[in-house]
């Protein structure tokens, strides 16, 4: 029998914890299961205020657990994965997930089939659905840059199997992403300027300026339970997806289409966004809406670029042209959590 290892490349699996050790011990089990063994686990631990991450690493000695002091976000934390692993394949893993026994091997075998694709993702149904049967994430439509808005194929439809394919789509999904480290090389790291939220998006999107192409693996599946270290409706998943909005079309949109966009975003979309506060008595949340679009108008220079790894004098990689305002975000996070 051949050695599984040189049949199997070394695949590194990245997940940012955040106050959720539980759940990123149940995401490190249902790993332990899966047919493919050539991995290794690194969870990058963004500074969780209500949790002992080092629980983790007690119940699994094996995995390589780095404790940050602050918190630099999904795109952040991730990025520091990046430089601690060591596997061909690259794979970001939300901690809130768990896993289809035979989930990786159509990610690689995808990956290995042709050079042109560069990202890939499964398809991602929601954990706590009925008989965890209902889609999240079937593939993706492009992002429209008059509205910023997109949206992922097959959303809350019963996966009756209609979606058992492999295909090109516009982007892949952070939940649970592959690339190769050579497209890691070619593209750069994730732009933590988003902290959270549309990085993924604007990632393919400079994949794709590259030459290469984002793919969704049907054959492949992850159940999510989505949106466990922050909450639903929360004062910070506000204030980012709004913020990031705008900063995406920012980095992506040419002059004429921002116009229109922003036009179009204060004239329709605040109005409607503020009604709907109202409407699901959820004016908490106004102030930070508010807040994520003033944010735009008072940084004006500094979000573009993607992090890059160097190699050091020691074998640590370091990551350069980094977002200098990890900090504030980080503190910001941290005071609402305390709330």
């Amino acid at each position: 029998m051949k050695d599984n290892h040189k049949l199997q490349p070394l695949v590194s699996i990245i997940t940012v914890n955040y106050n959720h050790s539980a759940d990123t011990i149940a995401m490190i089990y249902s790993l332990k299961k899966c047919s493919y063994k050539n991995i290794e686990i690194i969870v990058i631990d963004n500074d969780s205020q209500n949790d002992d991450p080092y629980i983790i690493s007690k119940t699994f000695p094996d995995i390589k657990l780095i404790v940050l002091p602050n918190n630099l976000g999904f795109a952040g934390g991730n990025n520091e994965g990046f430089r601690y692993s060591s596997g061909e394949y690259l794979l970001l893993l939300n901690n809130d997930t768990e896993l289809d026994p035979g989930f990786l091997e159509p990610l690689v075998e995808t990956l290995q089939a042709n050079t042109e694709i560069g990202m890939v993702s499964p398809r991602l149904l929601f954990y706590h659905s009925p008989e965890m049967k209902t889609i999240q994430y079937a593939g993706a439509r492009k992002i429209n840059l008059l509205t910023g808005r997109g949206r992922n194929i097959g959303w809350g439809e019963i996966d009756h199997g209609q979606y058992d394919y492999i295909s090109e789509t516009d982007y892949a999904h952070g939940a649970a992403l592959m690339l190769s480290r050579d497209v890691l090389t070619k593209v750069g790291c994730m732009p933590d300027v988003y902290f959270l939220y549309y990085e993924e998006h604007d990632w393919c999107t400079a994949m794709q300026k590259k030459g290469l192409k984002a793919y969704y693996v049907g054959t492949s599946k992850v159940f999510h339970k989505e949106s466990v270290s922050i909450g639903k409706n929360s004062p910070i998943k506000t204030y980012y997806m709004t913020r990031n909005r705008i900063v995406f079309l920012r980095r992506n949109a040419n002059f004429i289409n921002f116009l229109f966009a922003m036009t179009f975003f204060l004239i329709i979309s605040v109005p409607v966004g503020i009604f709907r506060f109202f409407k699901n008595k959820e004016t908490h949340l106004i102030k930070y809406y508010i807040s994520a679009i003033t944010w735009n108008f008072l940084h004006l220079k500094s979000i573009n670029g993607f992090p890059k790894l160097v190699k050091g004098d020691n074998e640590l990689l370091y990551l350069t042209d980094c977002y200098h305002h990890l900090a504030f975000h980080s503190s910001f996070v941290k005071s609402i959590i305390k709330k």
